[in-house]
């Protein structure tokens, strides 16, 4: 009986895992916050690791909250884009990025900006926040402080990138919406019904966003926001075919941490 029902029904389908096409490898990057120092950690253990392995295309991705909160946003997106500039570097914007350009646009929004770290980011360009309470003064010196070099970088950021079965993306997409059709507010703010889904988004999700101690790997997407300012850990993860790895800089350590995932 139970043989006439396999022969009725068939094998359960064999489900493949994701993979980054055939002579390519990708390295994504979390949630950096203004903290220059892990970053370059980061990037001499990725730039190192690439080298130690078979040659490839290789694109790094980081996606978004490059400012914000930690020490020297200024610094991070000036390493940042000297990095684009060495080798294919693609970045997403994330929520704080869109905060900071619209703060630039509208004095309604500079105190929500400060209020959840933009206050840091202005520092490290120079601006003292604590020498005004007029938003519209603060805005005026924020706005000269920038310069247009780094607003122009910032306002090319990408909403979503796709490499072979994979998707990054900063805080996640809408289930049960393609891909083509997601809103940006939604690929940059996003956590529920999000991070409790577990079916299909039509690719492989890798995101940053929700803080998590450690990556947070699911089946159908990973979160690598380890907290580089609550937790002092900034994570990247590598995918070459079917192949996924994770790199660490913490600020506990002076030598990155590279550990494989199933």
């Amino acid at each position: 009986m139970f043989s006439k029902l396999r022969q009725l029904f068939g094998p359960p389908p064999v489900i493949r895992p994701p993979a980054i096409p055939f002579g390519e490898r990708v390295y994504a990057v979390g949630d950096i916050h203004g903290r220059l120092d892990l970053f370059e950690n980061l990037i001499d253990a990725i730039e190192a690791d690439d080298s130690d392995r078979s040659p490839a295309r290789t694109t790094i991705v980081l996606l978004g909250d490059l400012i914000d909160r930690g020490p020297d946003s200024a610094g991070v997106v000036a390493r940042a884009r000297e990095w684009a500039e060495q080798r294919p570097v693609d970045i997403i914007q994330g929520n704080h990025e869109e905060m900071l350009l619209a703060a630039r646009e509208h004095v309604d929004t500079m105190r929500s900006f400060l209020k959840f770290g933009g206050r840091e980011t202005i520092q490290s360009y120079g601006v003292d926040p604590d020498l005004s309470d007029d938003m519209a003064e603060l805005q005026i010196r924020m706005n000269a402080a920038i310069p247009q070099a780094d607003v122009d970088f910032l306002t090319g950021f990408q909403k979503m990138v796709r490499i072979g079965d994979y998707v990054f993306v900063h805080a996640g997409v809408r289930p049960n919406t393609p891909l083509d059709h997601q809103m940006g507010s939604d690929c940059r703010w996003i956590r529920e019904p999000f991070l409790s889904y577990r079916g299909d988004f039509g690719g492989f999700v890798v995101h940053g966003h929700t803080i998590t101690e450690e990556p947070d790997v699911c089946t159908n997407r990973i979160g690598i926001d380890t907290g580089a300012v609550r937790h002092g850990t900034l994570t990247a993860i590598g995918l070459q075919g079917t192949q996924r790895w994770f790199i660490q800089a913490r600020e506990t350590t002076t030598e990155p941490i590279t550990f494989a995932t199933a």
